[in-house]
C-alpha cells in the first residue's frame, strides 16, 4: 500500500520552484542543493502538502533543465533530512522529520508566553481595548438571567444583537431588517456557511490576487475551483476590466472582495469601482462576498469622503452578501461575526446550520450588542485607532531606516501593509526571521498557485522600541537571505494567519 496521498506533476512543482527562485536572487553552493533547498521550504510553507507523490527524477530533470544526477542527489538530501521518503514501486513522496508540526499555510498565534523573546507580526490583532471590553462582559452578565430562561438556542442570532446591526447597516445608509441579520462565529463562519450553500466542491469562486489566506485556504479545503483577479497597482483597488473579463468568462459562483483596508494590501476601493464590479456580477450570475471585517478602521480623511458601503450599489438586494466581525474593530476573542443577506437567504443559511455549528455563544452576543447599543463600540473605536496611527508610524518609519529597499504604499486604514522585499524571497525571509525572534506572513500564503514570493505582509500592531526592534530583526533576516545562509528547514510554521 502506498504512503502517498496526492500527486504532483513535473510541471507544476517546476512553477511553484520557478516562482520561489525568481525572488531568491542568486544562490550560492551546487544545483542540487538549491533544488533541496527550495523542495523543503515547499514542505514547510504548507504550499506543497505532505504525503504528495513527486514526479520521478528523469521527468522532474526534464521540467526543471538540470541533470538527472541533480535531481537523484537533491532527492538523496531530503530523504536524509526526513523531507521525502521512497519505496521502490511505489516512488518518493513528500514528508516532514519526526518531532515537526505538519505545515500549513499560516501561523499559530503566538502563545503569549513567548511574547517576551518573540516579535509576532505573524497576526494582525491587537489586545482588547479596556476598560470597554470588560464592561461590557459585566453587562452581558447583568443580561444574562433574562437570556438564560430560554432554550439558548438561537441559530440566526440573539434578536437584539440582530436588531442593533440592522440599525447600524441603516445608518450607513442601507436600509436593514434584523430578518437579513445571522449572527456567526467570526467572520469565517460566515465565509463558510456562504461557501457550503453558493459554492459547493468544484464551483468556480472568483478572488483578489492577493487575497486574506486564511479565507483562500478555507476555499481551498471545501474544494472550490479559485480564480485569481489581480489587484491594481500600489493601493488603487481593484482592477475593474480585468474584473469584468473574468467574471463574463469564466462566470463563477462566488466572488470574495475586500473593499474596505484591503487585507494585506490596505487598498480601499471607491464608489466607481464597487457600483462597476457590482454590475458585472450581476450580469454572470455571480454571488458577491463583501468582507467588512476592517471597514471601522479607516485611520485617515478620505478625499471626497468614505465609499458607500458594497450593499448600498445591490439595490435588487440579490447580488452582495455583507459580512463583518468584532474581532479587528475589538478584539479577536469575541468570536463574533455576521452576515446581512436577503431575508430568504438568511432563513436558507439558518436552516443549514443545524449541521453546522447550531449558533454562537450567547454571553458574546450580549457582550457585543451592549457595546453596539450603548455607545462602548464608538469609543473602543477611537482608542483603537489612535493606537493603530501611532504603530503605523512608527513601522513604517523603522521599516524605511533599517530596510530601505523594501517598498510599500501606506494605507488610509487597517491593520497592514504589503511590502516587496527588494527583490528577495519573502518565504526565506520569513524562516530566517522565526529563528531571529520575529514572525512574519510570507507572501505566497495571500497568493494562489505560489505568487508573490517577493513580498511579505507586516502588520502594524507594534510600536515604539517594538517596531524598531522588529525592523532590526528583519533585516537581519533579509541580510541572511541576502547572503544565501538562510538556514533553510529550522522553522516549523503552522497554523493560521488573522
Amino acid at each position: 500500500m502506498s504512503e502517498w496521498t496526492s500527486t504532483v506533476g513535473a510541471g507544476q512543482l517546476a512553477r511553484l520552484l520557478g516562482s520561489q527562485e525568481a525572488a531568491s536572487g542568486r544562490r550560492r553552493g551546487p544545483a542540487y542543493r538549491a533544488l533541496a533547498d527550495g523542495i523543503r521550504l515547499l514542505v514547510l510553507e504548507g504550499r506543497l502538502p505532505v504525503a504528495a507523490r513527486l514526479p520521478a527524477e528523469r521527468e522532474l530533470a526534464a521540467a526543471l533543465a538540470v541533470s538527472r544526477t541533480t535531481v537523484a542527489t537533491a532527492f538523496e538530501s531530503l530523504r536524509a533530512d526526513g523531507f521525502l521518503r521512497s519505496r521502490r514501486g511505489s516512488g518518493s513522496w513528500t514528508a516532514v522529520p519526526a518531532g515537526r508540526a505538519l505545515p500549513a499555510r499560516g501561523l499559530d498565534p503566538l502563545p503569549p508566553e513567548a511574547g517576551g523573546t518573540t516579535i509576532d507580526l505573524g497576526c494582525a490583532q491587537l489586545p482588547a481595548p479596556e476598560p470597554w471590553l470588560s464592561r461590557a462582559f459585566q453587562a452581558a452578565l447583568g443580561s444574562l438571567p433574562q437570556a438564560a430562561r430560554t432554550h439558548g438556542d438561537f441559530p440566526a442570532g440573539l434578536p437584539a444583537l440582530r436588531a442593533a446591526l440592522a440599525d447600524r447597516y441603516t445608518e450607513r445608509g442601507v436600509p436593514t431588517m434584523p430578518e437579513q441579520i445571522m449572527i456567526t462565529t467570526g467572520a469565517m463562519g460566515a465565509v463558510g456557511a456562504i461557501c457550503r450553500m453558493f459554492a459547493p466542491a468544484g464551483e468556480r469562486v472568483a478572488v483578489e490576487q492577493p487575497s486574506y489566506a486564511n479565507v483562500l485556504q478555507l476555499f481551498r479545503e471545501a474544494g472550490a475551483r479559485l480564480v485569481p483577479v489581480p489587484m491594481g497597482d500600489g493601493l488603487s483597488g481593484w482592477d475593474l476590466p480585468v474584473w469584468r473579463h473574468v467574471l463574463a468568462e469564466a462566470s463563477p459562483r462566488l466572488a470574495y472582495v475586500v473593499a474596505d483596508y484591503h487585507n494585506p494590501t490596505g487598498a480601499l476601493a471607491d464608489d466607481e469601482r464597487r457600483r462597476g464590479l457590482i454590475a458585472a456580477a450581476r450580469a454572470s450570475g455571480t454571488v458577491l462576498i463583501a468582507d467588512e471585517t476592517m471597514v471601522d478602521l479607516g485611520l485617515d480623511p478620505v478625499p471626497g469622503g468614505r465609499p458607500r458601503p458594497m450593499a448600498a450599489f445591490d439595490h435588487g438586494g440579490s447580488t452582495v452578501i455583507t459580512i463583518g466581525s468584532a474581532s479587528k474593530a475589538i478584539w479577536a476573542g469575541l468570536r463574533i461575526g455576521w452576515l446581512r443577506a436577503a431575508p430568504e437567504v438568511i432563513r436558507r443559511l439558518v436552516a443549514a446550520r443545524a449541521w453546522a455549528d447550531l449558533g454562537s455563544p450567547v454571553m458574546e452576543q450580549l457582550a457585543v450588542a451592549w457595546l453596539l447599543t450603548e455607545g462602548g463600540w464608538a469609543e473602543a473605536l477611537d482608542e483603537r485607532r489612535a493606537e493603530l496611527r501611532g504603530h503605523r508610524a512608527d513601522v513604517v518609519a523603522a521599516l524605511r531606516d533599517r530596510l530601505p529597499g523594501w517598498e510599500f504604499a501606506v494605507p488610509s486604514g487597517g491593520m497592514t501593509l504589503w511590502v516587496r522585499t527588494g527583490g528577495l524571497s519573502g518565504s526565506r525571509i520569513a524562516e530566517a526571521g522565526e529563528r531571529l525572534g520575529v514572525r512574519v506572513a510570507s507572501g505566497p500564503r495571500f497568493g494562489v498557485d505560489g505568487a508573490f514570493e517577493g513580498y511579505v505582509r507586516v502588520p502594524f500592531v507594534v510600536g515604539g522600541p517594538v517596531a524598531a526592534e522588529a525592523a532590526d530583526r528583519l533585516a537581519a533576516a533579509a541580510d541572511l537571505v541576502a547572503g544565501g545562509a538562510a538556514g533553510i528547514g529550522l522553522a516549523t510554521p503552522a497554523g493560521y494567519i488573522s
